[in-house]
């Protein structure tokens, strides 16, 4: 089973999610570590949440941002979490990643409401 505490110190992981299609996805992501859970932050007006909530199956690994993975992909489940849950996400993230963050709300607004995703390695 993955460690996620492996990866608390980097920057991005690639969040690999599927279509309908089945045709994979990437994209790198800001992530914290919960719990032992990674979560993601992003807006309910995405294409990576529109995936997630078809299938939940995920993978993931470290990676640049350009999404050059740095390790092999581990597979994983999602689960979208509650406005209470995403509130102390974006808590979270804010701390990590500071001023950039903040930046990113603002820039991102246009692209629906916050919401978190936490991922567990199957």
């Amino acid at each position: 089973m993955f460690n996620p505490e492996k990866i608390k110190s980097e920057k991005y992981i690639s969040l690999e999610t599927y279509k309908k299609s089945k045709q994979a996805v990437r994209t790198p992501v800001w992530f914290v570590i919960k719990d032992g859970l990674i979560i993601i932050v992003t807006r309910d007006q995405t294409g990576k949440i529109k995936r997630l909530r078809n299938n939940k199956k995920v993978k993931i690994a470290a990676c640049s941002i350009k999404g050059k993975t740095s390790m092999p992909m581990v597979s994983c489940t999602a689960k979208i979490l509650t406005q209470e849950e995403t509130e102390e996400a974006v808590k979270l993230r804010d701390k990590k990643y500071g001023f950039f963050s903040r930046v990113a709300k603002f820039l991102t607004k246009g692209k629906g409401n916050l919401i978190a995703v936490s991922i567990k390695s199957d």
